[in-house]
């Protein structure tokens, strides 16, 4: 039987100065490793689900004002996504990409949009939770302190802006993350803990796996 292949996405990123820059993909592949080993228990062959390498560069422009940041922006990632799900499709029956970025969403979209067109079975979804902050804050560092937690620097851990992120957009548009948070934090890491990212990260898991089982693809592929 031809495998189901699981492609995290994530970014190489600025999370403040107490993460690492690669905390959108380790989220990523830790979700996406979870979510193949639960599937793959499901069913009793077992062996028809893989974890690909992740895809580290995504779409970060937002973030280009802090040191560390590489974004190779939407059309890059998005012509990527397209040449790997057409060679990966040669040989596995279906792709599901986990993202852990949201500034990939337009790129995985439209990639995903195409390759369907195309007639390749491809969906998506990202590691995403109800209440979250939007970067660096209580959520992800949360996660990382479950997940990773030598790589968290908590003594660097400070407060950053907590306004909601809808008010935030029109600042960020014109300047990016640095036009609101001198940090490169959306949020408060220093409420975060290991025991509130192992909930967090168990509804990650449990709402893409859910998606994945489910295999409803909008127009975009995003799995519903």
């Amino acid at each position: 039987m031809s495998p189901t292949l699981v492609v995290p996405v994530g970014s190489t990123e600025q999370h403040g100065p107490h993460l690492p820059l690669d905390t959108d993909t380790r989220i990523a592949t830790a979700v996406g490793h979870a979510v193949a080993d639960r599937l793959a228990a499901e069913r009793s062959e077992g062996s028809d689900w893989l974890v690909a390498p992740a895809i580290n560069y995504g779409a970060s422009g937002e973030h280009e004002s802090f040191p560390g940041t590489v974004s190779i922006g939407t059309s890059a990632l998005r012509l990527l996504l397209v040449e790997f799900g057409r060679s990966a499709a040669r040989w596995a029956s279906r792709l599901v990409f986990i993202n852990g970025h949201g500034g990939n969403v337009e790129a995985l979209g439209a990639a995903a949009a195409l390759l369907r067109y195309e007639g390749r079975d491809v969906g998506w979804c990202s590691c995403s939770v109800a209440n979250a902050d939007a970067h660096a804050g209580h959520t992800e560092t949360s996660v990382l302190l479950h997940i990773s937690p030598t790589d968290v620097w908590a003594d660097e851990r400070l407060p950053g802006n907590t306004a909601p992120l809808a008010e935030l957009m029109p600042q960020m548009r014109r300047g990016g993350v640095a036009a609101v948070s001198a940090l490169g934090v959306l949020g408060d890491p220093t409420t975060a803990t290991a025991e509130a990212g192992a909930r967090i990260f168990a509804e990650m898991v449990n709402g893409c796996a859910d998606r994945v089982r489910r295999w409803r693809p909008d127009r975009d592929g995003m799995l519903i």
